[in-house]
């Protein structure tokens, strides 16, 4: 592998902001000083007016998973490639524990498909759909010897992958006595569903009826009892897609006990608002993800959260299904809940978008600063899910994941100019201001200019470390 030298790009981590050169070597970051002098078989990258960003670290995505009788329609392979184009180098996905199949069987399984179509490196949470004798002596299993240290539990969807709270808070137990973190979907499964069969019984089937039927005050009331059982449980706990100011209210009051609470927010929810509903036309089909997108009032908590450290992170959830009826191929997508929203799949495309979004929106209007910036998309994430400092930074001995990112450049985001197999976006039309120019993994170029140098299967799993310990 050749070396590469980053010249003069202004190097922005989490807590530094300075100019200097990097020296890539071997796929790791060998030396940062000023005005370094390299051999002529080293590659020169001119950097000036650039800023150097370790690379992004997603740890909430779903590439290739099936959810009832829907498939996400990004494989491992498009949905890596668009998450390089997006300056995201390391994904943390999801191993699915299917009724009848094991925990260590799901990681199994999930990395064959990691292994073959991966461009970036990635590693998984496993979704625990039952909790046996057995599922928690692989739990502690997976943490010691997979390298699989977070596992997501439902409490919502009864019937498919909702556990109860007894289920939880035994996991909660187990995992949190040897290195390992619960992450929680935080609705309340059983009267949502009860919300959502009285909606249909009086004939509202039209998409908006799912942000209807799945009011915040549930989600606060999740998030609460999911606080207790891991308080209770003596371990730590991960909100996935917060959205609720009723959510957020119970997460800010325990990390003020110093219970370890942790949670995450999504760009969707800081960018749009219950507003998208306000139609009966099945395009609002594109806004249905759970939970669905709440007030102006939470969304401008989100932020606040967000700069405070209430918030730890940003992840898309990335959870991608087509509009159109056999796009591509892919079947059973949104308009299979054209006649009955609650057969609407539920999520949306945004590995692409994240980081220019943010950067965008948050940096250049000042809700957050470029160091929190890269903290909340690259730092906190390594950090909190074990990949730190190997991934989320930039520093000697690191893996040389690094994103030139010009903070002056304009486009527009576009669905038919993205590089995934969604067709869509939320953020169609959008202009904004920063532009990545060309992504690193592990000392080799991914993207340059907009070109596509990455590969299949050229992605690595990354075997994590102990989660919740930051």
């Amino acid at each position: 592998m050749p070396s590469t030298l980053i010249r003069q790009g202004r190097i922005v981590t989490a807590v530094d902001d300075y100019i200097a050169d990097i020296l890539v070597k071997d796929g790791r970051i060998v030396t940062i000083g000023e005005t370094l002098t390299v051999g002529e078989d080293t590659q020169v990258i001119d950097a000036q007016g650039l800023l150097v960003l370790p690379g992004g670290v997603d740890c909430h995505t779903h590439m290739d998973n099936t959810f009832g009788a829907s498939t996400t329609c990004d494989s491992y392979e498009s949905g890596t490639r668009s998450a390089a184009f997006g300056g995201t180098t390391t994904i943390v996905d999801f191993a699915f524990q299917r009724h009848g199949t094991s925990v260590l069987e799901a990681i199994e399984n999930t990395r064959a498909k990691g292994e073959e179509g991966a461009c970036i490196d990635y590693g998984f949470h496993v979704i625990v759909t039952s909790v046996e004798e057995q599922t928690l002596a692989d739990m502690q299993h997976a943490i010691r010897h997979e390298g699989v240290s977070s596992f997501k539990m439902f409490m919502a969807y009864p019937g498919s992958v909702m556990v109860d709270d007894a289920a939880i808070f035994k996991a909660m137990r187990l995992v949190g006595q040897h290195g390992g973190m619960i992450a929680l979907h935080a609705e309340n499964g059983t009267i949502i569903e009860l919300l959502i069969q009285e909606a249909l019984a009086q004939g509202h089937t039209a998409p908006k009826y799912h942000a209807l039927t799945r009011p915040a005050i549930m989600e606060g009331e999740a998030t609460h009892r999911g606080i207790k059982l891991a308080e209770l449980a003596e371990a730590p706990v991960y909100f996935v897609h917060l959205s609720a100011k009723e959510a957020l209210k119970h997460v800010v009051e325990a990390r003020d006990m110093g219970i370890p609470v942790f949670a995450e927010t999504c760009p969707h929810y800081l960018f749009f608002d219950d507003s998208a509903y306000d139609s009966e036309d099945f395009d609002v089909a594109r806004y249905v993800m759970s939970p669905p997108l709440r007030s102006k009032e939470s969304q401008n908590a989100l932020w606040t959260a967000l700069r405070t450290d209430d918030l730890q992170l940003v992840s898309t959830d990335h959870c991608p299904f087509c509009m159109k009826e056999g796009h591509l191929g892919r079947v059973n997508q949104k308009p299979f809940g054209r006649n009955d929203f609650s057969k609407i799949p539920n999520g949306v495309p945004g590995v692409e978008t994240r980081m220019s979004t943010l950067f965008d929106g948050g940096v250049r209007k000042g809700r957050i600063s470029l160091n929190r910036f890269v903290e909340l998309t690259s730092t906190a994430p390594a950090k909190l899910f074990g990949m730190f400092p190997r991934k989320g930074t930039i520093a000697v001995g690191s893996d040389a994941d690094i994103v030139l990112f010009d903070p002056d450049a304009q486009h527009t985001i576009s669905a038919a100019t993205q590089h995934g197999n969604t067709d869509f976006t939320l953020f169609e039309g959008y202009s904004v201001t920063g532009k990545i120019r060309k992504v690193m993994l592990r000392g080799e170029w991914l993207v340059d200019e907009g070109q596509w140098l990455g590969k299949p299967g050229g992605g690595r799993f990354v075997a994590r470390g102990e989660s919740g310990g930051w």
